[in-house]
């Protein structure tokens, strides 16, 4: 077969795309490659992409034109591009926007300048319980109250809706952002936060959407910048207690409202104030199962004029029903990645917003907005006697055997050694490990038991730099604020979760406020085991953003470990 070995792709007709990451164009097509498709496996040598209708779709949201996902392909695909994979892109990408969402008058509309898609809609058993009157050729009325149902049932049948009807203003609260003249600290929104807000308020695109940028470069902000916007009652829902104070810290800090317009609603307090911050945990939180969400009433307690998901990929079932409820409110959605482990990526785009904005992190990084992190997988053998229980195991068991190998204690001292004077991080899945880990270093112990006060305590005492070693479960997987944790040493995780990987990585992501703004980022993984395929696993986000994990193997007696670089 003919072709021009010069160019980095290889497109294949199943819509898989294999990249040469030794490249020169390496980083530039990747950089375009990752907006329309998603990373599959990263092997040294060639990285493979697999092109989906909700990554076309969602690059389209985001504003990527069609000609520019297939001119990408065109010019650097070695052998051509076969026909079928273009018409594909078209196919799928011109879908986001034949069905829309509209107004007239106080009515609801579905509609279509393609009148042949619209009889198709009118013909699916599945729908007709959503539909009414046919307006002419090119709309259906439809009841509000189905309009999230409805974006739920056509995406499913392979046909996104761009919602484009009225929102509801809501209760309107002036909220205005802090000058540089009002605050000791000034406060003005970076380029980038600034490009994010405008691509939610879009003119003529409607008010919801998902905003994805990495841990540490302000999704708070974002969000505050947005509620100004919007100056409106706003009901956050976040992922923690520690993220529900750190909201309330950083609106009273940065805008002008008031204590008393601020409330926390969690376990133990229920303020309900034009500003309302509550958890998922407590909006699904009942007496036992079968009973209803009792607090899923938060929802309709006051005119929401906006909703704010943080940490939009950890949206539980519940809150997605109760979302579809509330499609006249605007909904805004901020995540680090849309990654979802149970794979409902699609009700993200449907019931919260498609992506609007999205900020890759290695850009970031070249401009010391967030640090430069290095990151290292350090794979041990097992010890001897966690080998033998290994073998006589089952999977489950030997994937935890493996998280918990004794013989990474010795690892964690080494690299304790190594960064005598950093603020360092120990992260890990298993409380029993850690609590095994804090016993031997002298160093204190965060988990979701512990109580809230003291939780916050040595995390302040952390951030002060009175603690310079902490020991953290997975409660700490999001919203913690540790801006100047440099090292991070993952003992164990969550199987092959991706999205926990980037989100531990997260921790240590924030700029330092001084030195070389960098970070070490250590995975120890026992090595031949099921936690070194899952590792695997739990990478490829991050190796996707341009991160490259250096593979080193522990030898205990030499003390040496000798580096190669990254294979998935």
């Amino acid at each position: 077969m003919n072709g021009d070995p010069t160019r980095p792709l290889i497109v294949q007709s199943d819509l898989s795309v294999l990249l040469e990451t030794h490249h020169p164009k390496f980083e530039s097509v990747r950089g375009t490659l990752s907006r329309f498709a998603d990373l599959i496996k990263s092997p040294e040598h060639l990285h493979t992409y697999r092109i989906t209708p909700l990554s076309l779709w969602n690059a389209t949201a985001a504003g990527m034109p069609v000609e520019q996902m297939s001119a990408c392909l065109q010019q650097h695909a070695k052998f051509g591009v076969p026909s079928s994979v273009l018409s594909s892109i078209r196919k799928y990408a011109n879908r986001y926007g034949i069905l829309r969402m509209e107004n007239v008058g106080k009515e609801l509309y579905l509609v279509s300048d393609d009148t042949v898609i619209l009889k198709e809609i009118r013909a699916y058993d599945s729908l007709k319980k959503y539909l009414e009157d046919t307006r002419g050729e090119r709309a259906i009325a439809i009841s509000p109250a189905f309009r999230g149902l409805l974006k739920q049932e056509l995406i499913k049948l392979g046909y996104p809706v761009e919602d484009l009807a009225a929102y509801r203003s809501g209760e309107f609260l002036p909220i205005q952002l802090r000058s540089e003249e009002t605050v000791e600290e000034p406060f003005q929104l970076r380029d980038y936060q600034k490009s994010a807000v405008d691509a939610f308020h879009r003119i003529g695109e409607g008010g919801s959407g998902v905003l994805v940028l990495p841990c540490g470069a302000g999704k708070t902000v974002i969000g505050i910048a947005a509620m100004a916007r919007c100056s409106c009652a706003t009901l956050i829902l976040t992922s923690n207690v520690t993220s529900v104070k750190q909201w309330k810290r950083e609106i009273l800090s940065k805008t002008g409202l008031g204590e008393d317009q601020v409330g926390e609603y969690n376990g133990t307090s229920k303020e309900v104030r034009p500003i309302t911050i509550a958890t998922y945990q407590i909006l699904t939180h009942r007496g036992k199962k079968g009973d209803d969400f009792a607090h899923m009433r938060l929802f309709s307690e006051r005119e929401w004029g906006l909703i704010i998901y943080d940490e939009v990929h950890l949206l539980p079932a519940p809150v997605f029903r109760a979302t579809a409820d509330i499609q006249a409110t605007r909904r805004l959605g901020l995540t680090a990645t849309l990654i979802r482990e149970d794979g409902r990526e699609e009700d993200v785009f449907s019931l919260v917003g498609p992506k609007k904005f999205d900020m890759a992190w290695k850009e970031l990084e070249s401009k010391g907005w967030i640090a430069k992190v290095t990151c290292q997988e350090v794979r041990v053998h097992l010890s001897e006697s966690d080998r033998d229980r290994y073998g006589a195991s089952g999977a489950r068991a030997q994937f935890r055997i493996a998280g918990e190998n004794t013989a990474k204690q010795e690892v964690i001292d080494h690299l304790l050694r190594l960064h005598p004077h950093e603020p360092t991080l120990i992260i890990g899945q298993y409380i029993d490990q850690l609590e095994r880990i804090a016993a031997h270093t002298g160093a204190p112990m965060i988990s979701g038991s512990m109580a809230y006060e003291l939780r916050e305590d040595l995390y302040e005492r952390f951030k002060k730099g009175q603690l310079p070693l902490l020991i953290v479960s997975k409660v700490a997987n999001f919203a913690v604020d540790l801006p100047d944790a440099a090292v991070a040493i993952q003992v164990s995780g969550s199987y092959g979760s991706r999205q926990e990987e980037a989100q531990r990585l997260g921790r240590i992501l924030r700029p330092k406020s001084s030195g070389s703004n960098a970070a070490v980022f250590y995975s120890i993984i026992s090595e031949d085991t099921k936690e070194q395929d899952f590792a695997m696993k739990r990478q490829l986000f991050l190796v996707e953003q341009g991160y490259e994990y250096c593979i080193t193997r522990w030898s205990p007696e030499a003390k040496e470990r000798k580096g190669e670089k990254h294979e998935v």
